[in-house]
């Protein structure tokens, strides 16, 4: 009976505790990101923009159906003689062959498809790797600012010691006056290091669509990083959205500079009409007359001479095709250049912090040497001034190159065409634009989007 009043207590004890918001990691920040930046959901937008496009090219397989209705009345003087007449009707056309135009349209709409996908996938490496390195800057701004508030507080110390020496006769006014200088100069970095946090803090705000709370320390990342700058490369080349976007507008300009060429060709198509007019006469004759009639035929069109129009499309899309031959070409560039400057910089990084973890530990011991100096009349009190001023240095140097480590390893993922929800494992719900593209490449009619706009 006891122990079930002690369990009793207990559950109630933890049950009133105050909760203690739990820390945030990195990759909570990133999922915040990838459901909630605007930028992303606007290139969402745009890939289902685009994939209207194949819909619009597959229409020219469709017939035109058209209604027609019309009244007429005409009078004339002097007989007095009025005619009423009306007709309804309804025809429909159809292309039987427009020299492949549609079909290479088509094709020409499904690379764009394709390209704009390519083009999300790029936003979002951009969107993932700038909340990185915005989570990565609120850590190391906070860190900086805390950094000198305790380097604030040693200064007040010293202050009060230097102006305790000096009313006993121990030390002298310039004492005084450099530790009051140097606590006025960190009073003012005090002041700039809150508001680089605060500024950090409005970007990851801007990114995440939320204010950063506790955050976590973060690692660099480490799976699926590639083990050589070529191997870094050979990747990048094969997977980087940038390259691939590229690849699919050659593929596209292609089939666009085939549509354009379809003009040349002959055109064949298919007609069919149906009507009924009524006809009424007023005058001392009178009477009515109702008529049906239906047509149909077909009709070859043979194109001879569109005045330059035609030649100059086939050549305009000729040389943008060549343009986004070259702008390949340009990626590829850019994403050697993207894949060098992060392998390089994640390599620096690591070095500069372990030579910032030991010239911390370093200044660390030479400052407790000369205030342990100074006491005995040494040092003065600008030698420990400047000691501190190392050790404050040695602090930020390690927390900036700490931040460079991750930072630099997310651009790494990110040059490589890896920094992807999916690559990262993210807990988020995965978006598929292939889901649109199959919900509307295939309408044939309907005004309301798939999600019912």
């Amino acid at each position: 009976m006891r122990k079930s009043i002690i369990a009793a207590a207990l559950v109630a004890t933890v049950a009133f505790m105050p909760q203690v918001a739990s820390a945030e990691n990195i990759f909570g920040a990133l999922a915040k990101a990838y459901e909630n930046n605007s930028e992303l959901n606007s290139s969402r937008a745009g890939v289902r923009i685009q994939d209207e496009g194949v819909a619009l090219a597959k229409s020219g397989y469709r017939p035109r159906v058209t209604g027609t209705a019309g009244i007429t009345n005409s009078w004339s003087d002097p007989t007095g003689r009025s005619v009423t007449g009306a007709s309804f009707g309804i025809s429909i056309s159809q292309s039987l062959f427009d020299g492949f135009q549609t079909r290479n349209g088509v094709r020409a709409a499904r690379a764009g498809v394709l390209a704009e996908r390519e083009n999300l996938r790029n936003t979002e490496q951009n969107i993932l790797y700038d909340t990185a390195q915005a989570y990565m800057d609120v850590i190391q701004n906070r860190q900086i600012a805390i950094f000198r508030q305790r380097n604030l507080a040693f200064l007040d110390e010293q202050v009060r010691a230097a102006q305790a020496r000096f009313d006993v006769g121990e030390g002298t006014r310039t004492d005084v006056e450099q530790a009051r200088a140097s606590r006025a100069a960190a009073q003012a970095q005090l002041v700039a290091a809150r508001a680089a946090a605060a500024s950090s803090e409005a970007v990851y705000r801007q990114l995440t669509g939320a204010a950063p709370g506790k955050l976590e320390t973060a690692s660099a990342l480490s799976k699926g990083m590639p083990r050589s700058l070529a191997s870094a490369e050979s990747i990048a080349f094969k997977e980087h959205p940038a390259i691939r976007l590229r690849n699919h507008l050659v593929d596209s300009g292609l089939f666009s500079v085939k549509a354009a060429e379809g003009a040349f060709l002959p055109q064949v198509g298919l007609s069919a009409s149906v009507s009924r007019d009524y006809t009424s006469y007023s005058s001392s004759y009178g009477g009515s007359f109702t008529g049906n009639s239906a047509t149909i035929g077909a009709t070859v069109t043979v194109p001879i001479y569109q005045g330059g129009s035609a030649s100059a499309t086939v050549r305009q899309k000729k040389e943008q095709l060549g343009q986004a031959r070259i702008n390949t070409d340009v990626a590829r560039d850019q994403v050697r250049a993207a894949v060098t400057s992060a392998w390089t910089q994640l390599q620096a990084s690591r070095a500069a912090v372990s030579a910032n973890r030991e010239t911390l530990r370093a200044s660390r011991l030479a400052l407790d040497g000369v205030v342990q100096e100074r006491d005995v009349g040494q040092r003065t009190t600008l030698d420990v001034l400047n000691a501190q001023a190392d050790v404050l240095s040695a602090q930020i140097a390690l927390a900036q190159s700490e931040r460079d480590v991750v930072v630099s390893s997310y651009a790494l993922r990110s040059a490589i065409g890896g920094l992807t929800a999916k690559n990262l494992g993210l807990r988020v719900a995965m978006h598929d634009p292939k889901e649109h593209y199959e919900a509307v490449k295939d309408k044939w009619f309907g005004l309301r989007t798939p999600d019912g706009r």
